[in-house]
């Protein structure tokens, strides 16, 4: 175990080792986790009569059992996994080339967004995904029959060790098990409630002394059960007592595969240069052809020492995606009817994701548009597909908007091909599309945004398939080489440590204030003093130094990732390059948040005896230089609020005859409309009021989207639809 203190040493350096270093390590805190667990946090009521919480029995779910996590959003769908499984950070930032755009995240990280309590250098217990029961005693549609290991079931599931995270180490293991029950039932707990000290007082100037004994009031509660009191209570206070034992039935869990630790160069090396492996399992013994059939993954992480305390952060990553049970299935059933996108919608800008509008306009389009992007599509199906690919842009709040068609290509399967490439004339016009017109010049605005919409889709009306992404263009006051999400923290050792970030205006303009996101650390940490600094460009370097604000601190606003502003008291006339940052005064990471997605270290430079140097980490900091208007119109990320999905439930999806959506999305609002649509964006069915079970049996096979519009908001589904 020491092989991982060492790997961490390695990878950070000590300031008594080298004079000046970088150091980059997990995150502390998982602040998206953190806020879903804030929001979904459940208040225990006490109950009448026997006030008891009983276990409440889980319903069975029906074959077939799929997930791609494309409805999820931070914790995996209730509808599917059961109690337990929000250690599970559903995301698209940590996956690295899934087979769609997002997957789930095993690390160290636990269900309330912090590292876990019990984590240690030695390997521990980390996340579960639990699924729901599952009836793999029989199946339903479009008959009924009853299941055995001679109707071929497997279950597939797509992995990958590291992604853009930490690599976990051979001894960090992912594991999968699969449940059946025994039938026997065993001791879970003693269920307890709430119940008024004034039914055990004769009146209010009466005490509950220590050493009473105290029995259930209700005659439900098993009388046997009794607790001692051992504190003095009045009339008012309350007491918890026992009220019964309770039992669970027994269930036995077998692990049926799993894979040691490692990186991804590793693992790309091992798979032939694939980022995801699938794996195919057959469960072929009859102990899990049960009507409670369940199956687990979990992860084992280490994390370092505590010599240094930012070292004790996330760690460790594993991502899953595309799991599937079904019957009728062999081992070379391993494609989808899919058509999708892998990776987040791409900037149309060079070198930004977020630039000043004004800046813009003075040196668009040749120096601030890329001439194409890349776009990553994949056919998860067994057959090529004849696709066709486009985009279209939409101004926010205006009138400019154009579409780009792509046309029609071949596309083949991605188990043999691979993503869509750029070397045919077809190919390059889906995966190398151009950035076709420039944004319009709106001189009425100082600020403006898009939409850009992409989409793949099958071109026959027989077979149809469809996938979108969405990126929001922002051209508001400040420039943005990070996409808004942290995957881990940038510091520097020692004291007296300068980091300059460089940044170029296209006009001369105004900087009045720098906009930083530092990650929450255990206890403040890093809530070091430090000088905010502005450096003019020397040759490609920082130079001069033209202002410097010091004794400032990592500072956090509410709400998710959202920056902190440093305003300037006086602002500062710039032209061309200047780079912002700062000088520490005491040694220790500030952890600024980093961005692993979006790769500009040629743009971060640190300072040491021998000067200035490019970082060795590839991303981007969480630092935003504010400038033109002397206002601030953002602090966030708006492609993280544009790219969440409502939380949709559709089930059974996919499905054969019929489906149902969640009728929490109905009560109690009776102008709920549903609405589903095909590809082509014609409407294939409409409900109002409670949609019931849809009948799609006679609809074509391929994906539709589900929109429901209720309480004055819209959620979106995709719905898989086969035969």
């Amino acid at each position: 175990m020491i092989r991982k203190t060492g790997v961490l040493l390695l990878l950070t350096g000590i300031s008594f080792l080298l004079p000046a270093q970088e150091l980059l390590s997990g995150l502390q805190f998982n602040e998206a986790v953190k806020q879903e667990a804030a929001k979904t946090q459940v208040t225990k009521k006490t109950e009448d009569n026997c006030g008891c919480r009983g276990s409440q029995a889980e319903e069975s779910l029906t074959l077939p059992f799929f997930d791609d996590f494309s409805t999820s959003h931070v914790y995996p769908n209730a509808d599917k996994w059961a109690g337990g499984s929000n250690s599970v950070f559903v995301n698209q930032d940590f996956p690295l080339f899934p087979p769609n755009t997002r997957a789930a995240t095993f690390d160290a990280i636990d269900s309330s967004g912090k590292v876990y309590q019990q984590a240690d250098w030695i390997p521990f217990e980390a996340d579960k995904l639990i699924s729901l029961p599952i009836r793999l005693d029989s199946v339903f549609t479009p008959v009924v029959k009853a299941l055995s290991p001679a109707d071929s079931v497997y279950f597939s599931f797509y992995y990958q060790p590291q992604g853009v995270g930490d690599k976990p180490e051979p001894w960090d293991t992912l594991i999968l098990e699969f449940a059946y029950p025994t039938g026997d039932s065993v001791f879970s707990h003693i269920d307890s409630l709430w119940v008024p000290v004034s039914l055990y007082l004769s009146s209010p100037s009466d005490t509950m002394r220590p050493g009473d004994t105290v029995y259930s009031p209700w005659p439900s509660c098993n009388p046997d059960i009794y607790m001692i009191n051992f504190e003095t209570l009045t009339w008012n206070d309350s007491i918890r007592i026992p009220c019964d034992s309770v039992r669970v039935p027994q269930i036995v869990w077998d692990k049926v595969w799993e894979s040691e630790g490692m990186s991804l160069d590793t693992f790309l090396l091992k798979n032939g240069g694939k980022y995801f492996v699938q794996k195919m399992i057959r469960i072929d013994s009859a102990r899990y052809f049960t009507d409670k059939f369940r199956f687990r993954f979990r992860n084992y992480a280490s994390i370092a020492n505590d010599i240094v305390p930012s070292w004790r952060s996330n760690v460790d990553e594993w991502n899953v995606d595309f799991i599937y049970l079904n019957y009728g299935r062999s081992h070379a059933d391993t494609t989808y009817p899919m058509l999708t996108f892998s990776q987040r919608a791409p900037s149309f800008l060079k070198n930004y994701q977020v630039m000043p509008y004004r800046q813009y306009k003075a040196d668009a389009p040749v120096n601030v548009l890329r001439p194409d992007f890349k776009m990553y599509i994949s056919n998860l199906d067994k057959v090529e597909h004849n696709t066709n690919y486009l985009y279209r842009v939409q101004q926010v709040n205006g009138d400019f908007h154009y579409t780009y068609n792509g046309g029609n290509c071949n596309l083949p399967p991605f188990y043999s091909w691979g993503f869509q490439t750029c070397g045919t004339s077809c190919g390059a016009a889906h995966a190398c599309p151009p950035v076709q017109k420039a944004f319009n010049f709106d001189v009425s605005r100082d600020t403006t945004s898009y939409i850009i919409k992409h989409y793949i889709s099958d071109s026959s009306e027989s077979n149809i398939l469809v996938d979108s992404a969405i990126y929001g263009q922002g051209f508001y006051n400040y420039y943005a080489y990070d996409d808004g999400t942290p995957e881990f923290g940038y510091g520097l050792e020692p004291a007296g440590a300068s980091l300059a970030y460089q940044f170029t205006l296209s006009i001369s303009d105004t900087l009045r204030g720098v906009q930083m996101y530092f990650n929450r650390t255990k206890d403040n940490v890093n809530q070091q003093f430090f000088s905010l600094n502005v450096w003019r460009d020397n040759s490609g370097q920082p130079g001069e130094s033209i202002y410097e604000m010091p004794n400032v601190q990592p500072e956090w606003n509410d709400g998710l990732y959202h920056f902190y502003t440093y305003k300037f008291d006086e602002p500062i006339v710039l032209s061309g390059t200047f780079y912002v940052g700062w000088q520490q005064y005491s040694s220790g990471s500030l952890n600024i948040g980093f961005d692993a997605n979006d790769v500009h270290n040629n743009k971060i430079f640190y300072k040491d005896e021998n000067g200035w140097h490019n970082s060795i980490f590839p991303g981007s900091l969480l630092i935003r230089p504010i400038v033109g208007q002397d206002m601030i119109l953002s602090t966030g990320n708006e492609n993280q609020a544009m790219n969440k999905p409502g939380q949709i439930s559709i089930y059974p999806n996919p499905a054969q005859t019929w489906c149902m959506i969640d009728p929490v999305y109905f009560s109690p609002d009776p102008k709920a409309n549903v609405a589903i649509y095909n590809i082509y964006g014609s409407l294939v069915d409409e409900h109002y009021g409670t949609a019931g079970k849809i009948n799609i049996a006679y609809w074509p096979a391929g994906m539709y989207v589900v929109r429901v519009r209720s309480h004055n908001r819209i959620y979106t589904g995709k719905l898989l639809v086969h035969h």
